[in-house]
């Protein structure tokens, strides 16, 4: 299939990765359907997918709510004429110690992260059978492999993702046009930190090293002309996987020592619910505005990776001394 030809449909699409992405597919003649909470912010990438040279349409939806996506699937599918590929992009964060932060919040991580992207998938699948094709790419995360301290609702939407795409990709055996497509990036620099929610106590912002979201969104057009079960995007994350083999808990329990020494020199910062409960006013755009001219590349990630690799080395090391 020529890219000028597909008709995609990108959930989450008002910022980050999720915009990058529908401009990326833009650029490559595609016609589109974006959805999101959040009107403004649809409107804005879908003016910069149209002026990337794609044709591309805003509906707003709330993906939680699994009527409406089942609604706006069908109503994309009028638009379009058929859906090639569906990306499931729609994603929060909260970021403090398990117990200070509510459980309400907790709940609303998993409803977020993990049962948006079951509504996309259930709204989308009958479709691809009935045509006999289409591809489902399903946004997770490193953090589906490594679990992440401060974020434990976080992890758990993330180790759920992973284990329903498996399942999912299993049932789905006997029709080779129909493909599911998982992805899992390391830190990348978007708008997530500034709309996510916070009990730390301290300024979050995007760590040295963080991908672009544009090198993710390359990675996703990729898929629709090679889909592949699994994409990993970031040095160390062939080396967290091997971690979590090798060593459980070990880089888990590296992340909880350095968050903990992070949270007690970061700047100081009231607690918020962030984005949760109600979409951003205004546009959010690609990137987070943080990153520096220094932070360019992957060299914080790389540097993570070779310690990790050690630490790994010196583990086995000691197995096999002992």
């Amino acid at each position: 299939m020529k890219l000028s030809d597909i008709r995609v449909v990108i959930m989450g699409a008002s910022s980050g990765i999720g915009a990058a992405t529908a401009i990326a597919f833009a650029r490559e003649g595609a016609r589109l359907v974006l959805g999101a909470r959040g009107k403004e912010g649809l409107e804005d990438i879908a003016a910069r997918c149209r002026q990337a040279g794609g044709q591309a349409e805003a509906l707003v939806v709330d993906a939680t709510d699994a009527d409406a996506v089942e609604a706006f699937a069908r109503k994309a599918r009028a638009i379009l004429g058929r859906i090639d590929l569906w990306y499931s992009n729609v994603g929060a964060g909260v970021v403090g110690k398990y117990a200070d932060v509510p459980m309400r919040d907790h709940r609303r991580i998993i409803e977020t992260n993990l049962l948006t992207h079951m509504n996309d998938a259930h709204a989308v699948m009958p479709i691809f059978l009935e045509q006999d094709h289409g591809i489902w790419i399903n946004m997770i995360s490193a953090g589906g492999f490594v679990a992440s301290p401060y974020a434990a609702a976080y992890a758990a939407s993330k180790y759920g993702l992973r284990g329903f795409s498996e399942a999912l990709r299993a049932e789905l055996g006997k029709r080779p046009h129909i493909h599911v497509c998982d992805v899992y990036p390391t830190f990348v620099d978007t708008p997530g930190m500034r709309h996510a929610a916070n009990y730390t106590g301290a300024k979050l912002s995007v760590p040295p090293g963080a991908l672009r979201p544009e090198q993710v969104a390359a990675a996703i057009v990729d898929l629709a002309r090679h889909p592949r079960d699994s994409t990993a995007l970031g040095a160390p994350v062939f080396l967290q996987r091997l971690a979590n083999i090798a060593a459980p808990n070990l880089l888990a329990s590296g992340m909880n020592r350095f968050l903990d020494a992070w949270a007690k020199r970061a700047d100081p910062a009231p607690d918020t619910r962030g984005v949760l409960y109600e979409p951003q006013r205004g546009a959010s755009g690609v990137h987070s505005g943080q990153r520096r001219p220094e932070q360019s590349g992957n060299k914080a990630l790389v540097v993570g990776a070779v310690a990790l690799a050690a630490a790994i080395g010196v583990r086995f090391w000691r197995r096999r001394s002992g």
